[in-house]
């Protein structure tokens, strides 16, 4: 049963992949009827597919491809003229077999599917026959008994249009099919199990396909060999496999993150060493190794787009008829490669737009006169590749999209409002046909005009972590980009910092990042908004999104990260800019996925996980905060201004020399907070549990010395300008050039007056007298 089983997997394989070509090739033949090699090519394909399944004894396919091959068959001896009307039922007759094979792949017999045939067999009958083809639903029975469909002869194939290996394959399928007779009268006589019969099969098989190639006056051998080598070329793997290597490989980026952190440690705090150069060169190599391996990893995940593609042709075909318009497709870059799973996500949206481009966009023929227009429409699809991206362009050269009738038709359904219209630009309008309940159709079609398919196009784009892009010109046309990650497993972000939290972009929707004076931000109907450059951008604090608690300020400037998915662009206020790093992502397993406004977590190269920011939902939720930003901003500056409110961390190996300095600080009101040496210091920094304003180092200490701690210090974009005073008893001057070029701010030399350091730290902390 297992060979039965794996005989069974292959045929599914070859006999979709035939019919998803068979199914291209007859809407290119339509256009081209007399290209007559196009025309034997379908026709083999789909004697391949009844050869296959008779051998099986999937009667119910069988019968069906004999009709269709009857009519291609005719067609070949220029008998019957393809028309679009026979083309109707032979292209029906492709959805059909479709049907039959994912029948036979669920069910295993062709018998259970439970899928009547007759109707479409009666109708393609007619075609062969030259009669007047029923409607469907409307014909009589086929009264041919489906046992007459298997039996063939040499006469019904014509041999003069198949090639050397064509023929070879037919006089063996021929042979099988008197086989499998054979085989059928002998299991009336004796009982006999499908394993034990396939291997009498295969026994016969050896001993009658020999004479036969040797009868043959042709030479065979190269073919054979070819055939030997292309097998030996090729291994079929289960998915679950490459997404564990996939898994692996993800973890093995997470390693090589690490270990580059850990080299600009080792390489900062021994600068010099001989064993440096040695340890860069093994990093180096290994994050080369690993980068390539990743590669090659992802691009055994990777299909053609022309799976995906390749359905096209077929669906405006009919939608041309069932439109009355006249169209053609032209695709170019199908053999761009792209993520399995981001292929089998991409169709549907696809789907929608090119619908959307057929059933809006392309006038009917008489209106496309007039406007000078050549009749017959033109839809384009492209792939191409950018970057680490794909990028999916679909071009009519139809009406175009008209913004001012756009923005009417949304405030009649009650999306926008007319303040919202009267601000909004062209290209803000072109993206309202993504809302949800949008629609420009007049009347409910088969079509379109539910006011559903585009709102979900942009729902899946951006759950793929795309973009959406329109370009409209009335009378010209419409152009729709998408751009898409190649892979969801390894992407591209943008580190960032709010308060003492940090997240991950993906760097797909980040647009731009800037830096800008609190003072520009303005608040408008409760809103947050930022004119920059000839916009006004909507402004909202990370922080505020997803309720981090306000610890320290940014001071008077503030970074703005604009994100956008489709025309929608938001201003995000973050407190730190981290920098690109390309992350791993990982689920958040079953108690916390859902989180709304976050898609998973990373863990980056120092170790600690990062969440990663779903860009969609944050911007939906971003329209329910209601925060003053300036207002928030000034309020709490002018509330640092207290004393009680600053906190120093004193940092001594000496405990008396602590207290000294703390008593210092006395006068002022201000908190300190003790650290006994360099490591300890640095663990309360790093742990965020105190906002610390200023730092008093010490230089000889244990464990790690003062130079070391300014130094890791300086490592934390938030702390580039925290305030490091130095107190020490060195004097000279290398000492002192060395404290400068590790961010020490201040110098204060031992012995010194309580009013002298009290000096020092206000004027550090910008405290007024």
């Amino acid at each position: 049963m297992e060979d039965i089983q794996e005989i069974l997997e292959d045929f599914l394989v070859e006999a979709f992949e035939l019919i998803e070509q068979i199914d291209q090739d007859l809407v290119e033949l339509e256009a081209k009827p007399d290209d007559l090699e196009l025309l034997n090519r379908i026709f083999r394909v789909a004697h391949t597919v009844k050869g296959s399944s008779s051998f099986l004894n999937f009667d119910v396919l069988t019968r069906l491809t004999h009709h269709m091959e009857d009519v291609l068959n005719k067609a070949r001896r220029a008998e019957l003229k393809l028309t679009s009307e026979v083309m109707d039922v032979v292209l029906e007759s492709i959805d059909m077999m479709k049907a039959l094979l994912h029948g036979i792949r669920d069910h295993g017999n062709d018998v259970d599917v439970g899928i009547d045939i007759d109707d479409i067999c009666v109708r393609l009958t007619a075609v062969s026959e030259g009669d007047e083809i029923p409607a469907a639903g409307e014909a009589f029975i086929d009264p041919a008994p489906s046992s007459q469909m298997v039996e063939e002869t040499e006469e019904e194939v014509d041999v003069s249009a198949l090639n050397d290996d064509e023929v070879e394959a037919e006089i063996e399928r021929l042979l099988k099919l008197r086989k499998e007779e054979d085989r059928q009268r002998r299991a009336q006589k004796k009982q006999e199990t499908p394993k034990e019969s396939l291997k009498k099969e295969s026994e016969e098989e050896a001993v009658v396909a020999k004479p036969v190639r040797a009868s043959s006056s042709e030479e065979r051998s190269a073919p054979a060999k070819k055939g030997a080598t292309a097998v030996e070329q090729t291994i079929r793997v289960e998915v679950k496999r490459l997404d564990d290597l996939m898994n692996l490989i993800g973890e093995l980026v997470l390693g090589k993150n690490r270990l580059i952190k850990i080299y600009d440690d080792v390489e900062e705090r021994y600068e010099g060493e001989q064993f440096l150069e040695e340890l860069n060169q093994v990093v180096s190599a290994i994050s080369i190794v690993t980068t390539d391996l990743q590669i090659a990893v992802m691009k055994t995940r990777m299909l053609p787009i022309a799976k995906v593609f390749n359905k096209f042709p077929r669906m405006v075909r009919d939608l041309s008829r069932e439109l009355g318009k006249s169209m053609d497709l032209e695709i170019t870059g199908e053999d761009t490669e792209l993520d399995k799973s981001i292929v089998e996500e991409i169709g549907d949206p696809l789907v929608h737009m090119i619908r959307n481009s057929c059933d809006h966009g392309i006038e009917d023929a008489a209106t496309r006169a007039k406007m000078g227009k050549p009749e017959k429409g033109l839809i384009e699809l492209k792939a191409y590749n950018e970057g680490n991206h794909i990028v999916i362009e679909i071009t009519d050269d139809g009406k175009g999209l008209d913004p001012d009738i756009l923005r009417s038709k949304a405030i009649e359904k009650g999306i926008i409002t007319e303040r919202e219209a009267d601000s909004m630009s062209d290209k803000e309008a072109f993206a309202l046909i993504f809302k949800p309940g949008f629609s420009m159709a007049k009347q409910v079609t088969n079509v379109s005009g539910r006011g559903v398919g585009m709102d979900v196009v942009r729902t899946n784009i951006e759950k793929l972590n795309g973009i959406i892009d329109i370009d409209s010109e009335i009378g010209r046309g419409t152009v729709m980009k998408l751009k898409i990650p190649l892979t969801l497993a390894i992407i591209q972000a943008l580190l960032v910092g709010a308060q003492e939290e940090y997240y991950a972009i993906p760097l797909a929707s980040v647009l731009e990042t800037v830096r800008v004076p609190i003072d520009n931000i303005y608040t408008i109907e409760g809103k947050n908004v930022l004119r920059l450059r000839d916009e006004v951008l909507s402004l909202v604090r990370l922080s505020d999104v997803f309720g981090v608690k306000q610890v320290f300020e940014g001071g008077d400037m503030t970074y703005v990260v604009v994100i956008g998915l489709a025309e929608s662009k938001l201003g995000v206020i973050v407190d730190t800019l981290v920098g690109q790093e390309e992350i791993v992502i990982k689920s958040m397993g079953d108690y916390l996925q859902g989180i709304e406004g976050i898609a998973g977590a990373t863990i980056r190269g120092d170790g600690r996980v990062t969440l990663i920011v779903d860009v969609a939902a944050l911007m939906e939720m971003a329209k329910g905060i209601k925060v003053d930003i300036r207002a928030a901003a000034k309020e709490s500056l002018a509330h640092k201004s207290k004393p009680s409110d600053y906190k120093v961390l004193v940092v001594d190996d000496s405990k008396m020399d602590r207290n000294i300095m703390m008593k210092s600080m006395e006068p002022i009101g201000i908190t300190p907070i003790e650290a006994a040496n360099g490591l300890d210091a640095l663990n309360i920094i790093k742990s965020g549990e105190h906002s610390i304003d200023a730092v008093l180092i010490d230089i000889e200490m244990p464990r790690m010395d003062g130079y070391t701690l300014a130094g890791e210090i300086r490592k934390y974009s938030k702390y580039k300008n925290l305030p490091l005073i130095a107190v020490t008893s060195r004097t000279s001057k290398s000492d002192r050039l060395r404290g400068v070029e590790v961010g020490m701010t201040e110098y204060i030399t031992k012995p010194y007056s309580p009013e002298y350091l009290e000096s020092v730290v206000r004027k550090n902390i910008k405290l007024s007298e």
